[in-house]
């Protein structure tokens, strides 16, 4: 069962943003298919592979995953392994995910945060590109995605502790 969590001023200011970022990001998949299909259509019946083609699928693959993170947390339609938690009273689950998000998600992402800056600099100072010939230009970008999808998802998880907090407090 899933908590219903009360939507608080700040929940809605960070998750309205975050759920239209989601909603245009979800057009990623689609053009992965397309670009999939065609790289797949070139190669068996042209003889063609398009190296420029397949690292395009892998960038769109992490922009798409790392962008749907902050939408998939406020919707609450993430994957869960909680075989105890979903045994235990609403109000439970809500101190043990208040918790696990304080003690376990928060500093992840710091880190994650703290570590992908300087992996994203150094690649736009190098003016990094693809090794592979006929690869993609412009490394640094995609590189770029990592630390915005994980700051996006930042931002849903305080959005997410601000609802907590709302309701164990009962301040709705």
């Amino acid at each position: 069962m899933k908590l219903k969590l009360p939507h608080t001023a700040l929940s809605r200011g960070l998750e309205a943003p975050l759920n239209w970022l989601g909603q245009t990001a979800s057009w990623l998949w689609p053009l992965l298919m397309l670009v999939i299909v065609g790289n797949v259509i070139l190669r068996y019946f042209f003889g063609e592979g398009r190296i420029e083609l397949e690292e395009l699928q892998w960038h769109l693959y992490a922009a798409g995953f790392l962008l749907a993170l902050s939408y998939a947390d406020i919707h609450d339609s993430h994957i869960r392994v909680d075989v105890l938690h979903e045994r235990c009273p609403p109000r439970i689950q809500a101190w043990i995910e208040l918790y696990g998000t304080l003690l376990l998600v928060l500093p992840f992402l710091s880190l994650v945060l703290y570590f992908s800056g300087p992996f994203v600099v150094a690649s736009w100072s190098l003016g990094e590109v693809s090794q592979s010939p006929g690869g993609l230009p412009y490394r640094w970008l995609i590189k770029g995605v990592l630390p915005l999808g994980f700051a996006l998802l930042l931002l849903a998880t305080i959005a997410r502790l601000s609802r907590l907090w709302s309701y164990l407090s009962g301040s709705d």
